[in-house]
């Protein structure tokens, strides 16, 4: 592909609309409870829509679809003069702004300085639809195989995605069965080469609410009578970590860890010493978990991990007098390993949580979601030699894969409703990129190179997937 055509629409025609939808306060559904009443979600539907119509891409169309109390998606359909279906994912969904932005940026002004573009949702995921069209657009102009391209953007990934499968059961008749399926929302290590994801953690969130007393109760009172509430939480929370290690007790949530994954990390961490904690702003003195870089990797990619996210009942200091409080909730985060089973682990921690409460306390959990991890599966010859070919185009050096942290749940899906298909995970959020923070910044080079990665995968798909 031609690196200099893609530049040039990049910056010339995609980076204006880009700029354009940065400015839509298009909130997921998590953070704007009436979406549907505001119209940002459609508004920058609506915009993306039109501006890929309007690629010189052949046969392509463009729509914005609806279901009943549904988010919308965007449908890109083009090519299909070579064989072979491509399926291309991004989503137009916003985190909210999180937070004090730096002097002269905010989240809903797009500001560009040297290679970055800065505002809310350039990175995560707007620059998504715009990578596709472009890299059609050279796969064209090379006058390579174009097979069926279809571009999917959808507007709830934010909110863990919880309308894609009704869109892709909507859309089945139109999708098919893909040759291949490319993600673009995942992370990258360093801007130095391409990456793709090999393996996502699965993520469990429960509430836990233990209660003592119908109200407060002044300390002089209660204090060594009744159990304090945040003390049977803590009791119920060494059942399921051990407070000193972070080491997860429950069997449900651990599980062994590859040694293709084990291998890939290793390299990662030869290649670039302190990728495992270089950009993490700790405290001067904290001890961190892990004897080195492999051993922390695998662990952030493999390990199951709890964190106290948020907590009720408990006033702020200035606002604490001598009661002993009447309840404590807390909001759990469990990450899991990739391949361990969301629901089984579920169990097992309100299991865990709720048998034979300390002192008689009364205990109740409730679980807010459990999504699912995911393993890429092997890349086929012809998917890899692609990836190979745009990275070493582009900076000179192979594409590297790695097993993140985070939890993507729309992969999960896309691998239930097409098992079994060549998948590649990619995208620009690397390092300081801050999506779900203040200060997002789209890194402008990564996107061209993650734009060059589509063309060259698409156009592979035309050369290898066989007739009929």
């Amino acid at each position: 592909m031609d690196p200099e055509l893609i530049d040039r629409r990049f910056e010339e025609d995609a980076l204006p609309a880009l700029c354009e939808y940065t400015r839509i306060p298009c909130l997921s559904p998590a953070f704007d409870p009436d979406w549907a009443e505001g119209g940002h979600l459609v508004r920058a539907a609506e915009l993306l829509a039109d501006w890929c119509a309007g690629r010189p891409v052949p046969g392509v169309a463009a729509e914005v679809r609806e279901l009943p109390g549904r988010t919308p998606v965007v449908v890109v359909e083009a090519g299909g003069d070579a064989p072979g279906t491509v399926l291309v994912y991004g989503h137009l969904d916003k985190q909210p702004p999180q937070g004090t932005w730096q002097a002269g940026l905010g989240p809903y002004e797009p500001v560009r300085r040297g290679d970055r573009l800065y505002g809310r949702g350039t990175a995560d995921d707007g620059y998504s639809a715009f990578a596709a069209l472009v890299a059609l657009e050279a796969v064209a102009a090379a006058g390579a195989p174009l097979p069926r391209v279809v571009v999917l953007i959808e507007a709830s990934e934010e909110s863990g995605s919880p309308d894609l499968a009704a869109h892709l059961e909507a859309l089945a008749p139109r999708l098919g069965r893909p040759d291949l399926v490319i993600g673009l929302d995942s992370g990258c290590l360093s801007y130095d080469r391409l990456w793709s994801t090999s393996s996502l953690r699965g993520n469990l969130v429960v509430t836990v609410r233990v209660d003592v007393l119908a109200e407060g109760v002044h300390s002089g009172l209660a204090g060594g009578v009744v159990p304090s509430s945040f003390r049977v939480l803590r009791q119920l929370l060494s059942r399921v970590e051990d407070e000193r290690t972070g080491e997860i007790l429950l069997p449900e949530l651990c599980a062994s860890v590859p040694e293709r994954s084990r291998a890939e990390l290793a390299a990662v961490a030869a290649e670039l010493p302190g990728v495992a904690t270089g950009d993490l702003p700790t405290v001067p003195g904290l001890e961190l978990a892990g004897s080195g870089d492999v051993e922390r990797l695998v662990a952030r990619a493999w390990s199951p991990a709890l964190a106290l996210t948020g907590m009720d009942g408990v006033p702020a200091v200035p606002d604490a007098g001598n009661v002993l409080r009447p309840f404590t909730t807390a909001k759990l985060s469990v990450r899991l390993p990739p391949t361990v089973d969301a629901d089984r682990a579920a169990a097992a921690v309100v299991r865990a949580l709720t048998t034979d409460p300390p002192q008689g306390a009364s205990v109740t959990v409730e679980v807010e979601s459990a999504g699912a991890g995911w393993v890429a599966p092997e890349p086929a010859p012809w998917v890899a030699e692609a990836m190979a070919r745009a990275s070493l185009e582009r900076f000179g050096r192979p594409p590297s894969p790695y097993g993140e942290g985070g939890t993507i749940p729309f992969l999960a899906t896309l691998e239930h409703h097409f098992p079994g298909i060549q998948l590649v995970a990619t995208g620009v959020l690397g390092p300081l990129s801050n999506a779900h923070g203040p200060n997002e910044f789209l890194h402008l080079p990564m996107a061209k190179a993650v734009t060059a990665a589509v063309a060259e995968l698409v156009a592979a798909t035309g050369r290898n997937i066989p007739a009929g």
